[in-house]
C-alpha cells in the first residue's frame, strides 16, 4: 500500500534543518521512500497547522535528537519524482512525489545526536568529507550553502 505522500493531489510541503558543529554537519541516512538509504538532510514533512520553523524544529528533534534554533533560510526548491511500475506500459501522468522543500541552517541548542524517526543512522561530516556520502546533488548544494554561511555567521 503506498505511503500518502505517493501520487499527491498537490505538493506536499518538506522542511529540514542543517547543524553545523565544529566544522561539520550532522547528515542522517533515509529509512523510507523516497531516497531511502541514503545520506541527506534531517527532516520531513509539514503537519497541518505548524508553521516552517516549528516544523523543522520538530522535525530536527525527531530525526536526531537535538534541540535546534533555526537561523538563516538557506534555499527553497522542488523534488519532483516522477514513477511508472515495471508492468506499465504507459508512464503514469502523475508524479509518484512531489515536494517543496525548504531548508534551514540551524544550531543546536541542546540534546545528543541519535537517529530517530524516519532516520536510520547519522553522521558528522565536514565539508571536504561530503562526496564520500550517498546523496543527491541537491543536497549536496544545499549542504555547501550551508557551510559558507556559517563561516560567513562566524566571521561577521
Amino acid at each position: 500500500m503506498p505511503s500518502p505522500r505517493e501520487y499527491p493531489e498537490r505538493p506536499i510541503v518538506g522542511v529540514g534543518g542543517v547543524v553545523i558543529e565544529n566544522g561539520k554537519a550532522l547528515l542522517i541516512r533515509r529509512g523510507s521512500e523516497p531516497l531511502i538509504g541514503q545520506w541527506s538532510i534531517p527532516g520531513g514533512t509539514l503537519e497541518l497547522g505548524e508553521t516552517i520553523l516549528e516544523g523543522v524544529a520538530r522535525e530536527l528533534a525527531e530525526e536526531t535528537g537535538l534541540a535546534v534554533r533555526v537561523l538563516d533560510l538557506i534555499e527553497v526548491f522542488e523534488r519532483i519524482n516522477p514513477y511508472s511500475p515495471p508492468e506499465s506500459r504507459e508512464p503514469d501522468p502523475h508524479p509518484r512525489f512531489h515536494f517543496v522543500i525548504v531548508d534551514y541552517l540551524c544550531e543546536r541548542i541542546s540534546g545528543a545526536p541519535k537517529a530517530g524517526g524516519d532516520a536510520t543512522d547519522f553522521a558528522y561530516a565536514t565539508e571536504d568529507e561530503l562526496p564520500k556520502y550517498q546523496m543527491t546533488e541537491t543536497a549536496m548544494r544545499i549542504l555547501r550553502k550551508a557551510f559558507a554561511m556559517d563561516r560567513a555567521r562566524r566571521h561577521a
